[in-house]
């Protein structure tokens, strides 16, 4: 199957020599800059910040990126790309807005898939049902394949799933698209809200096991307990005294109350502000705390700091 290239480097506007901060660099300011929360107005935003976060997923892990540049320099964006023996066979495919909600649309491209998709083969017919796609869900289920003479459960594959922290947060669906004796098929995989690294879809009547990796994203560090981390800057006044910042989350901006005295590298916790979970109250968010200091400052700042460490003297 051919696909039109995707050259990341090039959607991210670095070189191909580029530093994983760099890299970073530019990402966060591209993400910030096509954001769909800051363009609302414009239906295009959600795709252009997708494309944006699959290179990013791409480039900043140091064996996909590795993989990727495999394929050389002399490929051109939008040229079609004919992929090299086992880099294919298996894809994936988001479909729609992530659980018909949230600042972005999810998913990574076939282009993504098929390269990082680390190939299957799987067969079997129908759709799978989200009851049987959790691990550790009813024992002793599953579709049984059928052999001349003897009746076998076919042996269960492993393979990862990457999917990005607002896919995770929201849930999505993703297309899955099976090559077997029989054909190819496409069935619908439902990512669960709150799914983190780890979390495991079990396709019994496929023998398939899906092992979810969720994205880096700038915003936020995810833990296995599904607690987000953002950092927060605080001019030093405000760490002094105490007043108020703005602190991003999943659902927007919220503004925190920060106390007097206040240290650099103090976390504040956001209680509920996490990750969903099902049948337990969602996960927090914390917001770790850096004091920024001006790099200028007027005359008259000058002198308060002065009379500031003479008291302190």
């Amino acid at each position: 199957m051919a696909l039109k290239f995707e050259d990341y480097y090039q959607t991210l506007g670095v070189e191909r020599s580029a530093s994983a901060d760099a890299i970073k660099r530019a990402y966060r300011t591209l993400a910030s800059r096509h954001h769909p929360d800051k363009n609302k107005d414009d239906p295009a935003a959600a795709e252009r910040f997708s494309k944006i976060t699959e290179a990013y997923e791409v480039l900043s892990d140091k064996d996909k990126r590795a993989k990727y540049d495999q394929l050389g320099a002399n490929w051109q964006q939008g040229e079609q790309f004919q992929p090299p023996p086992g880099f294919g066979g298996f894809s994936f495919q988001s479909r729609g807005r992530p659980g018909g909600a949230g600042p972005s649309g999810g998913g990574f491209s076939d282009f993504f898939e098929m390269l990082f998709g680390q190939g299957a083969r799987a067969s079997g017919g129908g759709a799978a049902s989200f009851e049987d796609l959790f691990a550790g869900g009813t024992p002793g289920g599953g579709h049984r394949f059928e052999n001349p003479g003897q009746a076998q459960r076919a042996p269960e594959q492993t393979h990862e799933l990457s999917i990005s922290l607002t896919e995770a947060f929201y849930g999505s669906t993703r297309q899955l698209r099976l090559q077997g004796p029989a054909g190819e098929q496409t069935i619908d995989v439902k990512i669960p809200q709150g799914a983190t690294h780890g979390t495991r879809l079990r396709l019994k009547e496929h023998g398939l096991l899906l092992k979810i990796n969720v994205a880096s994203d700038p915003r936020f560090e995810l833990d296995a307990s599904g607690n987000l981390t953002t950092t927060v800057k605080i001019p030093p006044y405000v760490a002094a005294l105490g007043g108020k910042a703005d602190v991003p989350t999943m659902d927007g901006v919220v503004t925190m109350t920060i106390p007097p005295g206040t240290s650099s590298g103090a976390k504040l916790r956001l209680k509920g502000k996490g990750m969903p979970k099902h049948a337990v109250d969602p996960a927090d968010l914390f917001a770790l705390v850096m004091i920024e200091v001006p790099k200028t400052i007027s005359e008259q700042e000058k002198k308060l700091y002065e009379q500031l460490r003479e008291i302190g003297q």
